[in-house]
């Protein structure tokens, strides 16, 4: 916030005590938790938030505040301590005591609840500072659209020793070195201790000096020094480039019995360790009791934004009404008024196409046509821009131009989705994150993260099977479709033809509830889809493709480029008199959200034949097939060689689902 009132205003020690103990009551009362953090770092707290910070309690939503990252999330205690003493309503006292409980709002790793002043606090190490370069990214992009009366913040986000040593953090530091990112901070808690002991059994390097030739902003400060960290901060925010402040620490500072050892992050403390800490520290007050000093200190730090909030407030009111209005809708992530139809023009292109296509460039053709309609979507990708073909007319996002569109992220896939679900947890901006399917797993964690906290990120995915190639089993992702659907609350669309390729941007364009993976085949595949009625069959995750000419006998379902076999195979089985229905479905999760009755009538009759037909691992497809109902797909990895070839030798074809239909209605017959 930049303006403060003095230390003699306040007493900054007494404030940091607050935070320990605030920290340590809830340890003790929940039986666990990690007190390093909130001990070690509670100087470091209180220098940002007494002088730096910029936040309203009462307004936890206000775009412009700053956001506060804690990469090193296990340290949450931190946090709670902070948005309590400062006001933040949902952030209570009760709950703080209910800290670790079932239901709490004080959960024991809270990733995502910005109503609560929970910015990003991940579990998984390394998380939140790819997190912290996507909210960097999302601030410059916002402020070069609407200018800094309405865009102008900053991004904070402390960094443990864990965080630094994942790989994510090292794409991190480089991503956001080189693209100088200077409104974001790091705050690296230097205490040398990890799980297992000292860093020296694992590491040897100069931490710092690896920011530095990323091209960082370093100082070096003691952290418990109030004044000393307040003053590194003023320096972070006066140069260009993205800062780290290193600085040296005690972990779980005041416990004698802890402090500066490996027991100090989560070992469990008792009565006796606070009572110590209490006549360390001068504390006279009793459990969850704050001194009226340091509470009325704190008080009057959660009431210094009002006023700045009110400003921002009166410079929106003031902007012009189409600037003020774009700005809403874009932090509030409702669709733009010409998204829909520029879509459905692609879509009705589509239909209008009788070649076939590749459906990565399908994909990209929708993608171009939202991000013109919109101009709050940001594309990453992660060096494939001509392969994967979603840059198109999008200018890059460089040091020199924030209001560029198209993130190049170098072959940095893991940070591309960490960055992207910051994007999206900051507002204002809608990530797209484009690759192979195979590169999915160096971005899994992130994806995981996106589908835990919700995070409406799009994970567009090229490459998505045995039709890759010659390219070889390293690039044919068999198992990744299956993971993918596994994981809970992530939506998995794989479209069969560049018709519902269309219709999988549509869904995505209006999605808000969660991350979508939507998967492209490389292929050239034919348009299925001859019902130019307007309708998004797609949303409908499953529908009849090809109905069955007389009884329905067998039930062909298939996903992706392997609609069209499915479609050929049904000609086979009407050819020898077996009534046999395509069914395409793109998206089994919406699918299963429909109401038992379209199902009934999608799957068809309860005593006939189903075929499921994908190229990839059987895994989950038991859900739509009997117990001997036939699966044409893959069961091992793939081969290197033509696609064509490919499909033949693992027998993926349309001969195969007929023979293997009709061998399975024989043995019912």
């Amino acid at each position: 916030m930049n303006t403060a009132s003095s230390l003699s205003d306040c007493d900054p020690t007494r404030m940091a005590a607050a935070i320990r103990f605030l920290a340590v009551d809830a340890i003790l009362e929940a039986g666990e938790g990690h007190q390093g953090v909130p001990l070690g770092m509670a100087e470091i707290a209180t220098a940002l938030f007494l002088r730096h910070a910029k936040f309203d309690p009462a307004d936890p939503l206000w775009p412009d505040r700053d956001r506060f990252v804690l990469s090193n999330g296990h340290g949450s205690m931190l946090l709670y301590a902070l948005l309590c003493l400062t006001g933040y309503a949902k952030i209570s006292l009760d709950e703080v005591k209910r800290f670790r409980k079932l239901g709490s709002h004080c959960a024991g790793h809270p990733e995502f609840d910005p109503a609560a002043g929970i910015e990003v606090t991940t579990g998984p190490l390394g998380q939140g500072i790819g997190n912290a370069v996507g909210m960097a990214i999302a601030e410059e992009n916002l402020r070069a659209r609407f200018g800094a009366d309405v865009s102008d913040h900053r991004i904070w986000a402390f960094v443990g020793d864990g965080c630094l040593q994942e790989g994510v953090g090292q794409e991190a530091i480089s991503l956001a070195g080189h693209l100088q990112l200077g409104r974001l901070t790091f705050v690296w808690d230097d205490n040398r201790i990890t799980d297992d002991g000292s860093t020296a059994l694992s590491i040897s390097e100069d931490v710092a000096e690896r920011f530095r030739v990323a091209g960082w902003h370093v100082v070096e400060v003691d952290g418990h020094d109030v004044n000393a960290v307040s003053r590194a901060f003023d320096a972070a925010v006066l140069d260009p480039r993205p800062s780290l402040l290193a600085c040296k620490t005690a972990i779980a500072r005041g416990i004698a019995r802890l402090e500066g050892r490996r027991g100090g992050h989560s070992a469990p403390i008792f009565a006796e360790d606070r009572a110590g800490m209490a006549e360390t520290f001068g504390w006279t007050g009793e459990r969850f009791a704050v001194p009226d000093d340091a509470a009325a200190a704190w008080t009057t730090v959660g009431r210094r934004g009002a006023a700045e909030r009110a400003a921002w407030a009166e410079r929106l009111a003031s902007a012009a009404p189409a600037v003020r209005d774009e700005f809403l809708r874009s932090v509030e992530g409702r669709p733009g008024a010409h998204e829909r139809a520029a879509l459905q023009a692609v879509r009705s292109a589509a239909f209008a196409a009788s070649e076939p296509v590749a459906l990565i460039k399908s994909s990209g053709d929708a993608c171009e046509a939202l991000c013109t309609a919109a101009p709050d979507v940001i594309v990453a990708c992660a060096d494939l821009e001509a392969p994967t073909n979603h840059k198109r007319g999008l200018a890059a996002f460089t040091a020199e131009d924030r209001a560029g569109r198209y993130l190049h992220c170098g072959v940095r896939e893991h940070v591309m989705a960490a960055l992207s679900n910051g994007i999206a947890a900051h507002g204002g901006a809608r990530p797209v994150a484009v690759t192979y399917l195979a590169f999915a797993d160096y971005q899994r964690p992130s994806m995981r993260m996106a589908a835990l906290m919700k995070l409406p990120v799009i994970f567009a995915f090229s490459h998505d099977s045995i039709g890759v190639g010659r390219n070889g089993p390293t690039h044919q992702p068999v198992e990744i479709i299956a993971s993918l659907r596994a994981m809970p609350d992530m939506t998995v669309i794989r479209p069969a033809d560049a018709v519902e390729a269309v219709e999988a941007w549509e869904i995505a364009a209006s999605h808000r509830e969660g991350p979508l993976s939507l998967i492209f085949a490389r292929q050239a595949v034919p348009r299925l889809r001859s019902d130019a009625d307007g309708e998004n069959r797609t949303r409908r995750g499953a529908y009849v493709l090809r109905e069955a000419e007389g009884a329905r006998k067998v039930t062909l379902i298939a996903t992706g480029s392997e609609v069209a076999i499915a479609v050929e195979a049904r000609e086979l089985l009407q050819q020898r008199g077996i009534g046999a229905a395509v069914v395409s479905m793109p998206c089994w999760s919406l699918f299963e959200r429909q109401d038992a009755a379209y199902r009934a009538s999608v799957l068809g009759p309860a005593d006939g034949v189903r075929v499921g037909i994908e190229a990839a691992v059987k895994f989950g497809w038991e859900r739509w097939l009997g117990i001997d109902d036939p699966f044409i797909g893959m069961t091992g990895f793939g081969a290197s060689g033509s696609a064509e070839d490919l499909y033949r030798h693992f027998g993926i074809t349309a001969r195969a689902a007929a023979d293997a239909a009709e061998s399975a209605l024989g043995r019912r017959t």
